[in-house]
């Protein structure tokens, strides 16, 4: 049994260049239709990667659905900087004690929440866990609720998104606990989320991460796994010795 699940991604430079998406042509490109729809007029919506995946998609359906090709992503540093870098991004599942139980490798512009609920299942095979912590990044309904059906409490921080009031309000409440030299318990649950980041920064430093020679996603995972391999047996060889 394990307390905490940290769920996190960190971003994997490759030297190869970024594939290259389709452009469709002008004339088999079907405009869509602006405005309200007609009395009657029923649109349908596609279902975006996350919907499916909660619908009820199977593990291995969920890992072949997610985008694998080498591309370019952005995200903000710690400072609140925008960077950007060519290559993967993998996602880490940790336990307590900065012990890795489970990894995913995607395109780099791929977006966490949608390897959220694939990587929640996949460690559900391997230990049980009480609670999944994540970062606003992984707040949306659908990870909350899978999060709860398989018996874990999730720890989620808020995303304001474009709710101003909300955002406001957020951090008057952050003020007024720290006036207050308050916190919840689950405030205090989920700084062990820093877990997942100290597995991250080791595997960059110590355990070839950041020094990716291979091409392509099998070849980079397969280069990933042997440092997660490594990085595995020195955290659980700490806690004999």
């Amino acid at each position: 049994i394990v307390g905490h699940i940290s769920r996190d991604s960190t971003a994997i430079e490759a030297r190869e260049k970024p594939l290259k998406k389709p452009t469709e042509v002008a004339q088999e490109k079907q405009p869509k239709k602006q405005g309200r729809p007609k009395k009657g007029e029923e649109r349908v919506k596609e279902p975006t990667r996350l919907e499916k995946q909660a619908a009820g998609m199977s593990l291995p359906e969920m890992l072949d659905d997610l985008p694998k090709p080498c591309d370019v992503g952005s995200k903000k540093n710690a400072k609140g900087f925008k960077t950007s870098w060519t290559g993967y991004k993998l996602h880490i599942d940790a336990a307590d004690g900065g012990i890795p139980i489970s990894c995913i490798l995607t395109s780099a512009s791929s977006h966490d929440s949608q390897s959220a609920i694939p990587l929640a299942t996949l460690t559900n095979t391997r230990v049980t866990n009480l609670y999944d912590l994540m970062d606003s990044a992984y707040d949306a309904t659908q990870i909350h609720a899978h999060s709860r059906e398989l018996g874990h409490v999730p720890l989620i921080d808020t995303n304001p998104r474009r709710d101003k009031a909300l955002k406001e309000e957020l951090a008057n409440e952050s003020k007024r606990r720290s006036v207050a030299n308050y916190q919840t318990p689950e405030d205090q649950r989920y700084k062990e989320r820093s877990t997942v980041e100290r597995v991250n920064g080791r595997l960059k430093d110590e355990f070839g991460g950041r020094n990716v020679r291979v091409r392509g996603h099998a070849k980079v995972m397969c280069h990933l796994m042997f440092g997660i391999l490594v990085l595995t047996a020195d955290q659980l060889l700490r806690f004999v010795t």
